[in-house]
């Protein structure tokens, strides 16, 4: 609640400590004062709004809902009644009541400037753009204030913005505003710079470059100063635009000479330079070149330009900028790219790169300035080149191991830049065995001596090294992206949480890093955690609408309307991000899979998610990939790196995966609907249409899902490798060879020709193969074992058996419908032998003895299942690590065996947690016998 000041209304003071109890959370104690209050001021409206508020957070919605809408029918027009509904229509989700709220009180007092802004704001939460622009207007008749009337001009250009037709907002809603700007530029009514960087917005967005660049130079263009080069930021911008080279040119020219180390001037320099040349422009004689200054058209002017510019840091005391020996590579880059001679007026890349490594290789960025120039060095020179940059680095004398250490943290960060160089021009991955496991020795020897300033059984050394640097390191992370990376691929979820919590990812990283740990959430046993991972990023996407709407308003009130279709245009990213709806499905899925006929039915299970099996409300045509793709560093070379085939391929096999879990999400949904008691025979004729519905619906939906298993089948025969530090693989191919898409699509397959058996009467039932046998035998095997002193894992075998028990899940669900279609056959026939029918006894035993076998067959597969976990979990408590022979020196040694402990008890936690659902399916597979 807001705080209070001095109150002189007795209403306030009597409201005072039902606010004190809702700020506090006592929410039951604001209810009873409420109540209290109520009895004695029946027509005291804020105080059962705040009743309803704190029914809200006690989990009564219906109630609140019902107890708000009596206020609100009465159209209150006091402040604490409005701001109290307006708090609770936002913790409800509804911000659409607000705006009636505030529509009714602008009626009943049209005076008022508090409430017809808090209607504009109301319509700005739920993006009503035309209203939002006829309650600015009619804001500003009442409060003749700039602010008010480019609210308005603002909502038009949101309509333009947000319009499908294109050529409506060309010929309507931009002009209109571009009109209405002009206006107030006539009547020199234009007060603040947000009014000026608006009309720029709507002359950029019209196509007027001319008329935008003409206000800039104005006078108008005079107010840009809230930003650095603001005016001559758009100046170029238009520059370019207009394809105004000469002047694009020139402008660049000047702002180089006053900041040398601004690197978009030197591309904006060297484009417009070019493009001249392409056209062989050459300045007038007499007159000035443009009205920006002196204009270069010669290679031979940049050249001298450039040079001039590193002779001038050469010079200096301080500390030289980059940016003029990196225009250097770059303009050598261009000139060889255009086959141009005079690159060699500029000197040998080679030289060029060991002078920068020289004056900036201390630097971090070092390594990513010379990267993207690496390739203007032919293959013959990249020895030579590695030779070099090792003399540029202050090593001290050779000890008894063989290698000489740096004396200083600028010299580590020298080393560390010629490994990476060395990494990235390919010249580690020609290494032999020995050679390269030399490198590894000789690299975990400098980073054990830098510490003082700050096959499989690699792959344990691997994490120990791993888990000792971020000891030393605890707040890297890139040491916690790498031992996250590898205890996933090892399939032990359990310390992978704790990981990614220590990142604190914050805001929009849960979208675009959330990837790494919800990928491996559901797939490997550890169902509580990977309930925790989605909320992870659940509640920074709900929280997005919210949020979202506020910083709109927040704009509206300051004026910085450029932000406003960026804040838009934000919400609509994550609202069509790909993770959003990855975890919004598996998230549903997992709670289906754990609690439906546990907690509470299928049915019920479904409602509460609000599930309806007709829609599909995942973007499908507008999806956005927002994964952070390169949030591990990689030195690999060019031929090993992520390549953007690499990007599509990944995203084509996860949108795939996704619509396969969506439809089965679905079909689940439709199966629960279909779950109501059976109707009986010969029932009327809505009962059957109703019935036919479902089943047209269940129907439907089977044959998207088997056409997705088609598209998925041929994925997976390209069997695409991705780099180690790249996306993930899906879990769409070990779906597919374990067996559980096609067996849990059999098992709905059976639900729809047993729902043909109820309305049409009596038949045999389909012989169904359920697979899980086959599904079941692909489990078999130890996920951990040791071999000749060494520590295996087969983390594939703890995938399967999640798709294992997810399988038995949607079979279970689909034997309970089986059971409540075929009870009231049994009991018809149980009627007919009474009345001594000749037919009772032919065509319906056949149904329900199958039925029971089937049940049978599942109560085994299931015994065998509980064995086999059972039988995991003895024996890898059994497992004594401490036999184990590592290879390594004492203290790695214990960071390596605390890895190894951390894996083993991962894998007997999701041998447990699979164990404990197992058990359940298997008390409520009992409890269908007739």
């Amino acid at each position: 609640m807001a705080a209070r000041g001095h109150v002189q209304d007795p209403n306030d003071r009597r409201l005072r400590p039902i606010y004190d109890y809702l700020d506090n959370g006592n929410n039951k104690m604001a209810i009873q004062q409420a109540d209290k209050l109520l009895k004695k001021h029946k027509d005291l409206h804020c105080a059962k709004v705040l009743k309803a508020i704190g029914l809200q957070r006690t989990g009564k919605q219906d109630e609140a809902f019902s107890l708000a809408q009596e206020v609100a029918t009465l159209e209150p027009t006091d402040d604490n009644s409005l701001q109290a509904l307006t708090i609770l229509y936002r913790e409800m989700h509804r911000p659409e009541l607000v705006t009636k709220l505030y529509e009714a009180a602008v009626k009943k007092v049209p005076l008022s400037e508090e409430y017809h802004s808090h209607l504009f704001m109301a319509y700005a939460r739920v993006g009503e753009y035309k209203k939002m622009q006829q309650a600015g207007m009619a804001l500003y008749k009442t409060v003749p204030k700039n602010p008010y009337y480019f609210w308005s001009v603002m909502s038009l250009v949101m309509q333009a913005i947000s319009a499908q037709d294109e050529k409506l907002a060309q010929t309507m809603f931009l002009p209109l505003a571009e009109r209405m700007v002009e206006k107030m530029v006539k009547e020199e009514k234009i007060e603040a710079e947000a009014e000026v960087q608006l009309y720029f917005m709507i002359l950029e967005r019209l196509g007027k470059y001319v008329e935008a660049l003409d206000m800039v130079r104005g006078p108008l263009g005079e107010k840009l100063t809230s930003e650095l080069q603001s005016r001559e930021n758009k100046c170029m911008m238009m520059y370019q635009r207009l394809q105004l080279w000469p002047e694009c040119n020139a402008l660049s020219y000047k702002l180089l000479l006053k900041n040398p180390d601004e690197w978009q001037f030197y591309l904006s320099y060297f484009d417009s330079l070019f493009h001249l040349m392409d056209k062989s422009w050459s300045p007038p004689n007499e007159e000035e070149h443009c009205v920006e200054g002196p204009v270069h058209t010669t290679v031979a002017e940049a050249v001298k330009f450039v040079v001039d510019r590193m002779e001038e840091e050469d010079k200096k005391d301080s500390r030289p900028l980059r940016g003029p020996y990196m225009a250097c590579l770059e303009l050598i880059h261009r000139l060889r790219q255009r086959g141009c001679p005079d690159e060699e007026e500029l000197g040998d890349p080679l030289e060029l790169m060991l002078q920068f490594f020289g004056k900036f290789g201390d630097k971090p960025c070092c390594i990513t300035d010379l990267k993207i120039y690496l390739h203007l060095l032919p293959p013959e020179q990249h020895t030579q080149f590695e030779n070099r940059l090792g003399e540029l680095v202050p090593l001290g004398e050779v000890g008894e191991d063989g290698f000489g250490f740096p004396g200083d943290t600028k010299a580590l960060q020298r080393h560390l830049c010629v490994c990476q160089l060395s990494r990235v021009l390919g010249l580690q991955h020609t290494l032999d065995t020995e050679g390269k496991l030399c490198l590894i020795t000789e690299l975990k020897a400098h980073y054990h001596y830098g510490l003082q300033f700050g096959d499989e059984n690699m792959l344990w050394q691997c994490l120990g090294v791993l888990e000792e640097g971020l000891s030393y390191s605890p707040s890297n992370a890139q040491f916690k992206l790498l031992l996250l990376l590898l205890f996933c691929r090892l399939g032990a979820f359990q310390p992978v949480v704790d990981l990614y919590s220590s990142l604190d990812a914050k805001h929009v990283q849960h979208d675009t890093i959330g990837y790494l740990l919800t990928r491996y959430a559901g797939s490997l046993g550890q169902f509580a955690a990977a309930s925790q991972s989605y909320n992870f990023s659940l509640r920074f996407f709900h929280s997005n609408q919210k949020d979202t709407s506020e910083y709109i308003i927040q704009a509206y009130k300051y004026g910085a309307f450029e932000k406003i279709p960026e804040f838009i245009a934000f919400r609509t990213r994550l609202n069509q991000s790909l993770h959003f709806a990855q975890v919004r499905t598996e998230r549903m899925l997992l709670d289906l899979y754990t609690e439906a006929d546990i907690t509470s039915s299928l049915e019920e299970s479904v409602k509460a998610m609000g599930l309806c099996p007709e829609e599909d409300d995942i973007p499908w045509d507008n999806m956005r990939d927002n994964r952070d793709l390169t949030v591990l560093f990689s030195w690999d070379p060019k031929d090993r790196e992520l390549t953007e085939e690499h990007r599509r391929l990944s995203l084509e096999e996860e949108s795939v995966w996704l619509k396969v879990r969506s439809l089965t999400l679905r079909l689940l949904a439709s199966l629960a609907l279909l779950g109501h008691a059976p109707s009986k025979r010969n029932s009327d004729k809505t009962n059957e249409n109703g019935v036919s519905a479902k089943s047209s619906t269940l129907q439907t939906l089977l044959s998207q899902l088997d056409l997705t298993l088609q598209t998925a089948a041929q994925i997976t025969e390209k069997q695409t490798q991705y780099p180690f530090l790249g996306p993930p693989s899906s879990r769409l191919a070990s779906a597919l060879s374990s067996g559980s898409c096609h067996c849990q699509a059999s098992a709905l397959q059976l639900s729809l020709t047993l729902q043909e058996l109820e309305t049409t009467g009596l038949g045999k039932m389909s012989d169904v193969d359920f697979c899980t046998t086959e599904l079941l035998s692909r489990c078999k095997g130890d996920v951990l074992e040791m071999k000749d002193s060494r520590l295996m894992t087969q983390p594939s075998l703890l995938e399967t058996l999640v798709f294992f028990v997810e399988t038995v899940c949607v079979v279970l669900w689909v034997a309970s419908y089986s059971a409540s279609v075929l009870r009231p056959l049994k009991s018809s026939l149980q009627k007919k032998k009474k009345k001594k029918t000749k037919d009772s006894s032919t065509a319906m035993p056949v149904v329900l003895s199958g039925f029971q076998e089937w049940t049978g067959s599942l109560q085994g597969i299931v015994t065998q299942a509980l064995d086999h976990v059972k039988g995991q979990e003895a024996s890898l408590t059994a497992l004594k690590l401490a036999a184990l022979t590592l290879g390594v020196g004492h203290e790695e040694c214990g960071f390596t065996r605390a890895a190894m402990d951390k894996v083993q008890t991962s894998y007997l936690g999701s041998l447990q947690e699979l164990g404990d659902l197992l058990r359940k399916r298997a008390d409520s597979l009992k409890s269908l016998k007739f």
